[in-house]
């Protein structure tokens, strides 16, 4: 009889039970959004004000793979030159990196 008496006494009330149920799960998602979205979203932000920045000159590459220069930036299109006189133009949101033209290649 004492043992029930100690058990129930050691169990948490509703609202203290429901709290200790919901810890695991809010603890989780704090480590996700730490590790996870976070990173993801500044990582996002700086490759947006990296497209922002384009500039007529600059070298880039494209999600495809293609690798030119800049001789036209429109609002939200580049039109860039390929070499031997292809033009292309491409959505600024498909570039997926954007070097400086100061910048020179390793193997020069």
């Amino acid at each position: 009889m004492i043992h029930l008496i100690a058990a129930a006494a050691a169990e948490p009330s509703g609202a203290a039970a429901f709290f200790f149920q919901l810890f695991p799960l809010l603890l989780i998602f704090i480590i996700f959004y730490m590790l996870l979205i976070r990173p993801q979203q500044k990582k996002m932000r700086e490759h947006q004000a990296e497209l922002a920045a384009v500039k007529k000159g600059d070298r880039v590459i494209t999600g495809g793979g293609l690798i030119g220069k800049v001789t036209k930036v429109m609002d939200d299109e580049v039109e860039v030159d390929l070499g031997g006189g292809l033009k292309v133009r491409s959505v600024k949101s498909m570039l997926a990196s954007v070097t400086d033209k100061t910048a020179k290649p390793a193997n020069d």
